[in-house]
């Protein structure tokens, strides 16, 4: 028997334009697809606000859903602060919707294709100038017991733009600090290899040779950057250390240990690196990841034409 709640959501649904199609939709979920009810009653959700705008906007049959009625609504949840988690769901959501009508000859076309990703919608991220970032890996200061860590992490992240989990995971084994590469295993356990800078390399060989043999104890391990205990230096710690140095550096408030990892792609892309070698050394999988840095880009060249030219 289906519950009150999924009642409910059916009978809001029957009241409003296209709502017997949603609910022919949701019921193929639930009979044939197999899914749960909560998801069930979140695809209700999502679909609701859909019909409720198709009825401010007098739209009262399936066939008249366009991608440009898609589009004008997705705009509008994203002018309405949805969270990205959220856009996702919704776009999965009508993608299904739509795949169902056309499968059973409600409309003549599926157009879920053409429905662009919440990553594409992403804000753009917080990017620091050169400049800045020089400030940010001398903010160490050589005084401080854990300086030589600290110097190896930052110039690593900056020079690398590895994950800050990425980092916390380096073991010594994946360094080749002759000729300039590491081993970094990032997500979905795919492994690759980038190539690290002199600068990097030099404050890490002076961390292991100087600091790393007083830190390590027989649970260390091999990995790389050890706590005061002799413990992996975790993630979590490496973003506060980060934000501890941004602070010193007198750097905004919102940068974090991922900001480095933007400003390696954005760096080198605006020093003439190719997409796809950006993308490699990043481990994205798909471009478009890649392709944000390029907008940064982009947003920068607005903004100083705009500042500078006598006709903005």
């Amino acid at each position: 028997m289906p519950s009150t709640q999924a009642q409910s959501v059916s009978e809001k649904l029957l009241s409003l334009p296209l709502g017997p199609a949603v609910k022919s939709f949701l019921d193929y979920l639930k009979v044939e697809a197999g899914l749960a009810e909560n998801t069930i009653l979140g695809y209700g959700r999502d679909l609701r606000g859909l019909l409720e705008f198709c009825e401010s906007e007098k739209i009262s049959e399936i066939q008249q859903l366009t991608p440009i009625v898609m589009r004008s609504y997705l705009k509008t949840l994203t002018q309405a602060s949805k969270a990205e988690s959220s856009l996702k769901r919704c776009v999965a959501a009508i993608r299904m919707f739509l795949r169902f009508a056309r499968l059973t000859g409600l409309i003549g076309n599926d157009f879920a294709e053409l429905l662009e990703s919440p990553k594409l919608w992403q804000k753009l991220p917080t990017i620091a100038s050169k400049q800045q970032m020089i400030d940010l890996l001398d903010a160490p200061s050589a005084k401080e017991p854990f300086y030589l860590r600290d110097k190896a992490m930052l110039e690593l992240l900056y020079a690398t733009g590895l994950r800050a989990s990425e980092v916390a995971g380096l073991k010594i084994p994946d360094l080749n600090l002759d000729i300039g590469y590491l081993r970094c295993i990032g997500k979905g356990s795919r492994e690759r290899v980038v190539p690290v800078g002199k600068m990097a390399i030099a404050a890490v060989v002076d961390y292991l040779r100087e600091l790393r043999p007083r830190l390590a104890k027989p649970a260390s391990g091999d990995f790389l950057l050890l706590s005061r205990t002799g413990a992996s230096l975790g993630r979590i710690e490496i973003w506060r250390l980060v934000k501890k140095y941004a602070a010193r550096a007198g750097m905004p408030r919102n940068l974090t240990a991922h900001t480095l990892r933007h400003c390696f792609a954005t760096h080198l892309l605006t020093g003439g690196a190719d997409l796809r070698s950006v993308q490699e050394m990043l481990g994205h999988v798909d471009i478009a990841s890649t392709q944000i840095y390029t907008h940064v880009d982009q947003e920068r060249l607005r903004a100083i034409h705009k500042q500078f030219h006598p006709r903005p």
